[in-house]
């Protein structure tokens, strides 16, 4: 899970964060994020560990001496940089779902969908559109494609919906499109 460490200013992002985390939870399925207790990313976590999930936080050591690290988690990884730990939730991860955030969610999901678009994995990316939060990004994203520097193939490898209900079920089917001959297939 990619959001933001801040609430944001619309409270259906904080609504949509706390029904993502308890829906998973009911459902069975383990969160992976980045370990705070701040904005969205503690109301995810919070909402899943009420509903008795599992939810495993990777966190930097700096932002832990910060006291940014949420103290109750199932399981809390101290890593050392920012690239350890976007290395190690793509290793726990089996798919990557962004809500509302800044920077770092942006720069988290890009990563992970490029490593799609390159062959490093084979899992589904997507975005839950919460009251239309990442309608400007795609509509950039739509202007990249035209322009020629997104293929249709590799959009594609970013599922994006308004509705968990209609999400879930696309990312449980998920099954990678075919890769050009110059990309090799991720290992999984």
């Amino acid at each position: 899970m990619f959001c933001g460490s801040s609430p944001g200013t619309d409270p259906r992002y904080r609504a949509a964060a706390d029904a993502v985390g308890a829906r998973l939870a009911r459902e069975g399925i383990g969160i992976v994020y980045g370990g705070g207790h701040v904005g969205l990313m503690g109301a995810l976590a919070d909402a899943a560990l009420k509903a008795g999930g599992e939810v495993i936080g990777v966190i930097p050591h700096a932002l832990v001496a910060r006291e940014l690290a949420h103290p109750g988690l199932s399981e809390l990884r101290v890593v050392a940089t920012m690239h350890e730990r976007k290395a190690l939730m793509n290793a726990l991860a089996d798919a990557f779902l962004a809500l509302p955030g800044g920077i770092g969610t942006l720069e988290e999901l890009f990563e992970v969908w490029s490593w799609a678009q390159l062959g490093a994995h084979s899992k589904p990316c997507a975005l839950l559109d919460v009251a239309g939060y990442w309608q400007p990004l795609l509509a950039t994203v739509e202007h990249m494609q035209r322009q020629g520097f997104i293929a249709a193939g590799d959009r594609a490898l970013l599922l994006v919906e308004q509705d968990l209900d209609h999400l879930l079920p696309q990312l449980r089917a998920w099954q990678p499109p075919e890769r050009p001959h110059w990309i090799a297939p991720a290992a999984t």
